[in-house]
């Protein structure tokens, strides 16, 4: 995977948890579930963030509007 490196250090309970999660959705590797976690994390706080700017948000919603237009069309 390309891209940038981060390391941290988890307390045990949280690794602990990771892992059991990572097995209950078959994720064969704790750190790719820590990604997935993180960019889950990471794309619902930037939803919130979108939400606090309006112009943002409806930016998004301006585009689908106007795929709405055409295929009324």
């Amino acid at each position: 995977m390309a891209g940038k490196r981060l390391e941290i250090e988890l307390p045990d309970e949280l690794f602990a948890q990771l892992e059991e999660v990572a097995r209950g959705l078959q994720i064969p590797d704790p750190a790719e579930a820590a990604v997935i976690g993180l960019a889950e994390w990471v794309s619902r706080r930037k939803s919130e963030l979108d939400d606090r700017n309006p112009d943002q948000k409806y930016f998004v919603n301006e585009a689908l509007d106007e795929l709405m237009r055409k295929e009324k069309q």
